[in-house]
């Protein structure tokens, strides 16, 4: 019996084997391995096997062997698919993880999971369609889709990824820097047509996701669940649709099929796709709500600018109301006097003979000279304020000084003054001038519009960390509205007539951290107190 394979035939040199292509010559000088790798699925070897009469013990081991052979390289191809498979799962998972961890950007997230799906180092589809559910569930709107669009542009599309030889993570950001806008707008038409209603429960875009369970459609032709504008805008027989959902909320739906190869989505395939789809949905939520989250601190913002502008506004606004009140009230307290002395002055005139007649005149107008003298020195003063000059001064002594100028005027309208002053206080950091002149104000005003007023009391003490001055006196207590209105910015009361000065002294304490109240005494008739903070060094 003649055999013809070279491990039979020593005819046959090994060299001559048709079954050893370029790139195999190392199985020339291992007879082993020629043998698992190329002999026992050699027609030449098996026809010699054939000729081997029936019942040989050799044939019979040898036949045997080579069939287990056969199913253990089945199984470890099988398993070696497999593993390929969950590497390129967990290799995705990572890049996807990375991007997590790295990008809030929405389009950052989608160019990786878009690439991962479609390219032949990630899952290997063909095209692939993102479905998102709009801000209030009730819409999924189509929003993008990766992949060629007919035939010629996936053969090139595919061989620039192959000479690029990029990585996966370097394809993801190629794509998201040159290619995102133009495959948005690529797929526009077909997005449109898969847009579908939330609320339409038979949709089986909305199956999926009420079920959330991927759904593989095989033969859309004839399935009376897809829908023809789905059907019509897909254009293939077998796709697979996967659920995005993330904490029980529905993110939208992913489209995948292999509109160019027609290769068969395997129910492995639909696995490694639903092991991703999670992670993919929590991406893209979470990329949604930080969208959300800057839109809402933009408009915060927005608000903000507007917010600061209107309440410069108001500033201005009350600076300029202020403005017109000072203008307003300066020139009501010295047209009056004005008003007076040219009357007064044209009567003399007319009367110029009447020698009495002339002194009462002379006299008004030398009265209304002095209150035009007085509203000037106000105005100075509120002047000098803005400018304070702060020291130490003694306030028992500030009082006493202050009580000797302002006697002999008070004294003329029959008030008297008594003062109770504490000769332990120290020394207060305050501005001398300022102080001076509210203090004088004070005892003018109740001098000139409490005519029930006989007594004015001052005193001195220490309240809570505080350096008080009280000036009471013993008339009628006022009515709260007329206690508002005196220190109320330049208003004006019929009872009490027109003035600048208490409301000045208000604004110039409070604007050196001071306080000016005006209050009901605790034996009647009112009492006004001014309040200075103690320093760090005083209160020590």
């Amino acid at each position: 019996m003649k055999l013809e394979c070279c491990w039979f035939n020593p005819e046959h040199n090994p060299l001559e084997c048709p079954n050893i292509e370029e790139g195999d010559e190392y199985l020339y000088s291992s007879q082993r391995k020629r043998l698992v790798e190329k002999c026992l699925d050699c027609p030449v070897f098996i026809r010699d096997l054939a000729r081997i009469p029936e019942g040989d013990l050799f044939t019979s081991v040898i036949t045997i062997l080579r069939e287990e052979y056969k199913d253990q390289k089945s199984y470890l191809l099988s398993l070696s698919s497999f593993l390929t498979s969950k590497s390129r799962e967990i290799k995705f998972l990572h890049e996807l993880s990375n991007v997590l961890q790295t990008s809030m950007e929405l389009d950052e997230i989608l160019s990786v999971a878009m690439t991962a799906i479609t390219s032949g180092k990630g899952f290997g589809m063909n095209r692939a369609f993102l479905l998102m559910a709009d801000k209030d569930q009730k819409t999924l709107k189509g929003h993008l889709g990766v992949g060629p669009r007919n035939y010629e542009e996936a053969w090139q599309i595919w061989d620039e990824v192959d000479r690029s030889n990029f990585s996966l993570n370097q394809l993801s950001k190629q794509f998201y820097k040159t290619k995102l806008s133009s495959e948005r707008a690529k797929f526009q038409d077909i997005l449109e047509l898969l847009s579908t209603p939330c609320g339409d429960a038979t949709h089986i875009f909305n199956i999926s996701l009420r079920e959330k369970r991927p759904i593989l459609v095989e033969h859309a032709s004839g399935n009376p669940q897809i829908d023809d504008r789905v059907r019509s805008a897909l254009g293939v027989e077998q796709f697979l649709i996967m659920p995005l959902i993330s904490r029980n909320r529905n993110i939208g739906i992913l489209l995948t099929d292999n509109f160019v190869t027609n290769k068969p989505i395997a129910p492995r395939d639909m696995q490694t796709m639903q092991t991703f789809a999670f992670p993919v949905a929590f991406a893209i939520e979470r990329a949604s709500l930080y969208e959300r989250l800057q839109e809402e601190v933009e408009k915060l913002s927005r608000a903000n600018i507007k917010l600061q502008e209107q309440q410069q506004l108001i500033v201005r606004m009350e600076k300029m109301a202020v403005v017109g009140r000072v203008t307003s009230s300066i020139a009501h307290s010295i047209r009056n006097p004005l008003t007076a002395i040219g009357g007064y002055a044209r009567s003399l005139l007319k009367n110029p003979d009447n020698i009495l007649k002339r002194k009462e005149y002379l006299e008004y107008i030398v009265t209304e000279a002095k209150h035009l003298d007085k509203v000037l020195e106000d105005v100075l003063n509120y002047s000098d304020s803005i400018h304070p000059v702060i020291d130490y001064w003694d306030i028992n002594q500030l009082v006493i000084s202050v009580i000797t100028e302002i006697e002999p005027t008070i004294s003329d309208r029959n008030v008297f003054i008594e003062t109770t002053l504490d000769p332990d206080l120290p020394p207060a950091k305050l501005d001398y001038k300022q102080i001076s002149f509210c203090l004088k104000t004070v005892m003018t005003h109740i001098a000139e519009n409490q005519p029930d007023a006989r007594h004015i009391q001052v005193k001195t003490f220490r309240r809570d960390k505080m350096l008080v001055i009280t000036v009471s006196d013993d008339g009628a207590p006022l009515p709260r509205e007329i206690k508002e209105s005196l220190i109320a910015p330049f208003s004006s009361t019929e009872e009490l007539g027109i003035g600048v000065g208490l409301p000045l002294c208000k604004i110039i304490l409070e604007k050196n951290g001071n306080g000016f109240e005006i209050e009901e005494g605790l034996e009647g008739g009112n009492r006004y107190s001014i309040k200075l903070p103690q320093s760090t060094e005083e209160a020590q």
